[in-house]
């Protein structure tokens, strides 16, 4: 055994943890309610032991409830919601597959450079950023390039648009397509049926409106997809995320077979997810998606008296938990977003993508959908815009 001595450690380490109470209206993640930080605090149990067995089953009834859905193959994925769109097209994407692709901002990108990486062959629709697609726009493009999959983006947080995502489903399967839905700025704030839509394939992300710390993307897969992952050609390129080494923990398709070892889960992030899916339940879908209109509206009505542009102009095309606010001309977006964070600890983020530097996003999901958070926001952000510009000289015309 050496005898040399160890590297002392860095003074940083020995100091206690210092993390500042803020109130997160960017686009995630969102402020947790004090219940879900209180059962992630639980203790440890073993990712097997038939008490956290328990915990996964019931993960799975609230988010078959969340995604309106009785599929069995309901779950929740290890990692952020970026994970679910991983292991959605992953499983169901195979080489040489044609996928379509809504891109009206970032996530439609970023999943065509997935699907390339996995051998499929991505095939654009676009329409310009604030913009959302028609039925007949989607069905013209599945009539052309014949996909196998289609990838739809319900809430855009990089433009602030809410997808119109019924009948989407009929055409896919008018069109012998499958249909996968990204709902992580969505799901729970605004309508969403998996099953009465015909939705193949969705995920999601515990940080946003289901009231949870960020690091699980809960996902569910329909029999349909499940048909078209079981007739691959080719091995998933992952084994972390394939399908059935999943479904070996999480109890499908075989639901009676005792569960397996697959990979040690979050155990104290799958006790805040159930927490924050029993806060979901309580509270009910429909009031849910009630109060998150109300409260955007509120901020919306609030803007327009301030003189300040919503980036999306069509009210119906807006997304009610990422707030898309237009930076009005001579105003320092970042300046704005500093002082409020500085002043008031109060996150107004920037845009993302091609809005980076013209807007800021203003979140209001799960917990923090609130007209108290919708009155605080407003009454800072007209401080910050005023007292910055009076800083760098130029004048405000709000």
């Amino acid at each position: 055994m050496d005898d040399l001595p160890c590297r002392p450690p860095d003074q940083v380490i020995l100091r206690p943890l210092d993390v500042p109470h803020k109130t997160l209206l960017g686009p995630g993640p969102s402020n947790c309610p004090p219940r879900v930080l209180a059962a992630a605090s639980r203790p440890v149990l073993g990712h097997l032991h038939k008490e956290f067995v328990k915990v996964m089953s019931d993960i799975q009834a609230g988010l078959r409830y969340a995604f309106q859905t009785q599929n069995d193959m309901t779950f929740a994925v290890d990692g952020s919601g970026h994970a679910g769109m991983e292991v959605t097209l992953g499983n169901l994407v195979d080489k040489g597959d044609v996928v379509l692709v809504a891109c009206n901002g970032l996530w439609g990108e970023r999943a065509c450079r997935l699907i390339s990486r996995l051998g499929g062959i991505p095939k654009r629709i676009t329409r310009p950023v604030g913009e959302v697609f028609s039925n007949s726009e989607i069905e013209d493009a599945l009539k052309a390039l014949h996909p196998t999959l289609m990838f739809v983006t319900q809430g855009e947080s990089s433009a602030g648009t809410l997808q119109p995502v019924s009948g989407i489903g009929r055409l896919c399967r008018l069109y012998n397509c499958l249909l996968v839905v990204d709902t992580v700025a969505s799901l729970g704030a605004v309508p969403f049926f998996m099953d009465k839509w015909g939705v193949d394939a969705v995920y999601t992300g515990s940080q946003k409106v289901l009231n949870c710390p960020s690091g699980l993307a809960p996902v569910s897969f329909n029999p349909r997809a499940w048909k078209k992952y079981c007739a691959r050609q080719n091995p998933t390129s992952s084994y972390y995320f394939d399908l059935r080494e999943l479904g070996t923990y999480w109890g499908f398709p075989d639901t009676a077979a005792p569960r397996k070892y697959h990979h040690t889960a979050s155990i104290n992030s799958f006790y805040a997810l159930r927490e924050g899916l029993a806060i979901v339940a309580e509270e009910g879908l429909e009031s849910m998606w009630t109060r998150h209109a109300a409260n955007a509206s509120r901020l919306w009505q609030g803007l327009e008296r301030m003189n300040i542009s919503m980036a999306v102009s069509n009210k119906a095309a807006r997304l009610p938990t990422v707030n898309v606010v237009v930076v009005p001309k001579g105003v320092n977006w970042k300046a704005v977003a500093d002082y409020a964070n500085d002043e008031y600890r109060l996150e107004i983020a920037g845009g993302l993508g091609p809005s980076a530097g013209k807007v800021w996003r203003i979140g209001l999901m799960g917990y923090n959908s609130t007209a108290h958070n919708v009155d605080f926001a407003l009454r800072v952000l007209m401080e910050a815009i005023e007292k910055t510009c009076r800083q760098s000289g130029t004048r405000s015309k709000l």
